[in-house]
Formats: structure tokens, C-alpha cells, sequence
């Protein structure tokens, strides 16, 4: 899946620190029909939730009860990550009936380095950042990473990474890749 192609100028917003997460999880909060993420680096995430704040100036919650509640609607939700996840967002998964019960598809491979976020098949996030607040904004201006990413609606580029996603997501690579004897759980 080698590919080289152009976008149409002015379709592509560039965010960087705390755009992240004013625009790639905000948009995935309000998913309607699909979520599919790919991470090298796959950690809790906490997400401003204004109903746990009564009075303080922030609430939040853990990224993995929004997919509980995204499951529960019958968003399909994926993730496909290149290392075992944190302590943490594991321990907040094991929480999580509905996610346990399927709601959240986890598959790993060693070989994802993308990272890349697509909210119902028509929002993109390609960028730097990994699953993790630091990455994605969610950390406060001190302890945030530098980032920088794209998003966009443009359906070439949408068609094109969720046919690598779903190639990479299928295992299609898996069968002739040199990690295959190191690799924990082939996908194939």
C-alpha cells in the first residue's frame, strides 16, 4: 500500500498543542457510527466531562467511558495500536462491561507507527500525536508534547488511510512480515 497523493489546497486545517484536542477528541466524543484510531502508544486518556465539574472549573473522565457510552449507542470502535497499553487505561478498560464484551476492538502489531484518528468516516486526524494526553492535548501547556497534525474532511485522503487501516487491521501484511516470529499475536 505505497501511495503518493495530492489534496486539493485549502482542505486540510493544521493543529498543533491543544488544537488537538479541540478538534480530533472533541469530534470523536460526538461520534455517531465509527471510531478507528491507530497509535504507536496506546495510554488512558482523560477527557473534560462539564457534568462531573458541579462547580469546579474542569471534570473528567476517562476516554473509556465515553466508548462505553459510544458502544452502548452501537458506535463501532477500533483500535489499532503497536504495544501493550498502559497499566491504566487497561485497569479502566477491565471496568468497562460493554467495552470488554466486544465494544471496543483492540488489535496489535508491532510494526504501527501511524497515528491517525477517523470519527464516522469523514473526519481525519493524521498527525504526530499518540493515544495519550500529552499527545493529544489533553495535558496542560507545560506538560503537553510538540505535536503537529492535519485534519480533514477531503474523501480521497479519507478513502486512501482507511484502506490502509483496514488492510493493516485485517492482518493483510502479517503473512510475509519478517516480525512474524516475535510478533505476540499475529493479526493474520
Amino acid at each position: 500500500m505505497d501511495f503518493v497523493r495530492s489534496v486539493e489546497p485549502g482542505s486540510l486545517e493544521l493543529v498543533s498543542g491543544r488544537g488537538h484536542y479541540e478538534r480530533v477528541v472533541t469530534a470523536l466524543l460526538g461520534a455517531q457510527r465509527s471510531v478507528w484510531i491507530a497509535t504507536a502508544n496506546l495510554k488512558e486518556l482523560m477527557v473534560e466531562d462539564r457534568e462531573l465539574a458541579l462547580g469546579r472549573r474542569r471534570g473528567f473522565r476517562s476516554v473509556l467511558e465515553v466508548f462505553e457510552r459510544l458502544s452502548r449507542r452501537g458506535v463501532e470502535l477500533r483500535i489499532l495500536h503497536a504495544g501493550f497499553p498502559s497499566r491504566a487505561f487497561r485497569e479502566h478498560f477491565d471496568r468497562q462491561r460493554a467495552l470488554i464484551e466486544g465494544g471496543l476492538e483492540l488489535r496489535m502489531c508491532p510494526r504501527v507507527h501511524l497515528k491517525t484518528v477517523i470519527v464516522d468516516g469523514e473526519l481525519l486526524y493524521l498527525g504526530s500525536a499518540n493515544w495519550t494526553g500529552a499527545g493529544l492535548g489533553a495535558k496542560g501547556g507545560d506538560r503537553r508534547n510538540f505535536e503537529l497534525g492535519i485534519v480533514t474532511r477531503d474523501e480521497v485522503m479519507l478513502d486512501e488511510v482507511q484502506a490502509l487501516y483496514e488492510h493493516l487491521w485485517r492482518g493483510r501484511p502479517c503473512a510475509r512480515c519478517d516480525l512474524r516470529d516475535r510478533c505476540e499475536a499475529p493479526l493474520a
